[in-house]
């Protein structure tokens, strides 16, 4: 006995509605439903996932069933898996840029989505750990958040927010010529340490291969809709950072530092040389602060003011570059880095974790400016 029209519809309805966790969007926007049918209460669903061996396969089989046994009077659900003909996934490569052609970059001075450097003039400064919890706590906010890992050659984010497994980053999903990046914490990932092979942990490159994967992470990852775009730069001011300049202009800078005057010296440099690329700097962050011990006594291992003298120092002709944070010591947040649970989320009322959500909410807050941009509407 075959189902009347109604019950076929609905679990189509269902089905469609489960969302692929790589590309963020329904099934049936992707054109991944095929055959449905139901007999005697058995639903018989085909799907067709966008390459072999893709590894969200098991839960996107998963979601299906659930959903379509979610129907009222299903009994039963029975999944075909299969994979889109060279053809189609053509089809959804040309869609999913949306009429972009291919190796351009959506991160122009005309788009929608705020591009955000998080840059300092020295390593050690905790920079990764700070973009990393940033990046979670905006995405809490339930913003769409891209994290491009730019420190090419002292790579840490993807451990930071948890995707190593035995040592390893997972490697992005490839559709053709598009790279799907891993997802932790609702937030989309890129790390040059998502490509390197079992075994290597070094990656020892030049300024033209370094300028090559740049541009690769801004032209190839298919990060879709993006609120905010945050790229962790690498120390310095050397090729990476220069490279950025020449291809994201328009970004906005946030500059960190520590309360150490040798730290805050060389923050200062790297800030005056994003502005003379044209970037703005949007504020400054001191991390690293004091801390308050148990007993209420105040450790300031790192001496004090050096946030507050950058932002001082980059305040020029007019242009006011605030001090947006001061994040203390924490042993919450260095511990929740090493186990890739961000500090944010595994100790949120934690005093680090505190004002690292309070940074997320003044940034959300401030929003990108619109003067100067040609928006996508049309009359």
């Amino acid at each position: 006995m075959t189902a009347l029209p109604e019950a076929v519809d609905a679990v189509r309805a269902a089905v469609g509605s489960v969302v692929d966790p790589e590309l963020r969007r329904p099934l049936s926007d992707l054109d991944m439903v095929r055959d449905i049918t139901v007999t005697e209460g058995v639903a018989h669903v085909g799907i067709a996932l966008t390459i072999v061996g893709c590894p969200a396969a098991t839960r996107i089989e998963s979601d299906v069933r659930a959903a379509a046994a979610s129907v009222s009077g299903i009994t039963g659900v029975d999944v075909q898996v299969g994979v889109m003909t060279p053809a189609e996934r053509k089809a959804l490569t040309e869609r999913l840029r949306a009429g972009r052609a291919p190796r351009t970059m959506p991160f122009g001075p005309d788009s929608l989505t705020r591009v955000i450097l998080v840059s300092s003039g020295k390593g050690g400064v905790g920079k990764s750990s700070l973009t990393a919890n940033l990046a979670v706590a905006l995405a809490a906010r339930g913003r769409r958040v891209g994290l491009i890992d730019a420190d090419v050659h002292g790579f840490s984010i993807p451990g930071l927010l948890g995707l190593m497994e035995n040592g390893v980053a997972p490697h992005p999903t490839r559709i053709d010529d598009l790279m799907l990046p891993p997802v932790a914490h609702d937030v989309k990932v890129i790390s040059i340490g998502m490509f390197l092979r079992e075994g290597e942990s070094v990656v020892a490159w030049r300024g033209p291969m370094l300028h090559r994967t740049v541009q690769q992470f801004l032209t190839d990852v298919f990060f879709g809709d993006l609120d905010v775009l945050l790229i962790d730069m690498p120390p310095g001011t050397g090729d990476i950072a220069i490279s950025i300049g020449q291809l994201l202009p328009h970004a906005e800078v946030l500059v960190v530092t520590t309360p150490q005057e040798a730290a805050s010296e060389v923050a200062i440099r790297s800030g005056l040389v994003a502005r003379q690329t044209g970037q703005r700097l949007i504020g400054v962050v001191e991390n690293m602060a004091a801390m308050t011990l148990p007993d209420g006594t105040v450790l300031d291992l790192f001496g004090a003011g050096g946030g507050a003298a950058v932002a001082e120092a980059l305040s020029t002709g007019g242009d006011v570059v605030p001090l947006l944070a001061s994040v203390p010591l924490s042993a919450a947040l260095r511990t929740g880095g090493d186990a890739g649970a961000p500090v944010v989320l595994s100790a949120p009322t934690d005093p680090a974790a505190q004002a690292i959500i309070t940074l997320a909410e003044s940034l959300d807050h401030q929003g990108r400016g619109l003067s100067g941009r040609s928006l996508p509407l049309s009359v």
